[in-house]
């Protein structure tokens, strides 16, 4: 969506803090030992106690309140009884609705110290998201976004998730633009709109360019040999000097 309002912009920050706020109290929950399932629980209690909807609950029917991916499942995991372990690299994306106004973040953890991949992956996701951030300016092509991920990527000698992508939200969990690539496309000739409500979501691997959807569940997006990839993401509106990042706690 393009913001044309003040209430437009006070109800996108107002929904973007609670995802934020959602996301924020569950990392800091995420404890070995306890499940996939009891950690959503939290997320959907915290999101009920701003009056805020699940949005792949209420959009998708997705059976659970938030996403929880470990380790070589990607994206779009389904809570339930899996035991988080130490070691585990645990996302988590956190996207609700509110009066009509959605928000969409996420972020990837290690339970305890981790290993040095894991961060290694942690530490070029979320740079590559902040260099992300950086190039979303009006007037500037769209691609740049994606320009500034795959360079982060390479720098760090790993590579980047090209079948998962960035999207518009706003008045609907997925807008227009319906897919930001992660890497650099020349013949993408978009341009980036002042006002323009997006999430950006690199996705950084260690080893694998794609994900494959569980035949299992329909759900889960995972990376075929068992490789990891850490994701972090923000929504924000494109201004013509640095962003507005909406998905913000403080």
């Amino acid at each position: 969506m393009i913001i044309e309002t003040d209430e437009d912009l006070a109800k996108l920050q107002k929904i973007g803090r609670i995802c934020a706020l959602t996301l924020q109290e569950m990392l800091a929950a995420v404890r070995a030992g306890m499940t996939t399932k009891e950690l959503d629980e939290m997320g959907g209690k915290i999101l009920a106690r701003y009056g805020a909807t699940s949005a792949p609950m209420a959009v998708y029917d997705f059976p659970g309140y938030t996403c929880i991916s470990i380790n070589n499942e990607i994206a779009h995991g389904i809570p339930g009884d899996r035991v988080i372990k130490p070691g585990d690299m645990v996302n988590i994306d956190v996207s609700a609705e509110l009066d009509g106004y959605f928000g969409d973040n996420g972020a990837t953890m290690l339970v305890g110290s981790g290993d040095r991949m894991g961060q290694r992956l942690l530490k070029a996701s979320k740079e590559a998201l902040a260099n992300a951030i950086t190039a979303a300016v009006a007037d500037r092509p769209l691609n740049h976004i994606g320009r500034a991920i795959e360079n982060t990527a390479h720098r760090h000698g790993l590579k980047l998730i090209r079948n998962l992508c960035g999207h518009g939200v706003g008045h609907t969990l997925h807008d227009e633009p319906e897919m930001i690539d992660n890497y650099y496309d020349p013949r993408d000739k978009r341009r980036l709109a002042e006002g323009l409500v997006i999430a950006i979501e690199p996705f950084i691997s260690e080893q694998e360019n794609m994900v494959m959807q569980s035949k299992r569940d329909g759900w889960t997006l995972y990376t075929p040999h068992g490789t990891r990839a850490a994701q972090f993401e923000h929504t924000i509106v494109v201004t013509k000097k640095r962003p507005i990042i909406l998905t913000q706690a403080d």
